[in-house]
């Protein structure tokens, strides 16, 4: 299985901030964590829409994956380029 498709089956549990995605994340600019939450938000309730509407999880994971790939795009645009 794909790993996109793994991570997305995670957004089935309810969006929090662990202890150690916290610590991880304190070096992190501000702008990349506020898309991060703003993700992990937006994609935990649209993993459950999608589940109640009856759709098969293999789905929804699917679905979830492809915009989860939407949001590592916004934050890899906002990280500068590396020189050298």
């Amino acid at each position: 299985m794909d790993p996109g498709l793994r991570r997305g089956g995670l957004y089935r549990f309810p969006a929090r901030v662990s202890r150690e995605l916290l610590l991880r994340q304190e070096e992190q600019p501000k702008p990349i964590r506020e898309i991060a939450w703003k993700a992990q938000l937006r994609l935990c309730a649209r993993y459950r829409k999608l589940a109640r509407s009856g759709k098969p999880a293999n789905v929804v994971t699917a679905a979830i994956a492809r915009e989860l790939a939407g949001f590592i795009w916004a934050i890899a645009r906002r990280v500068p380029p590396a020189v050298g």
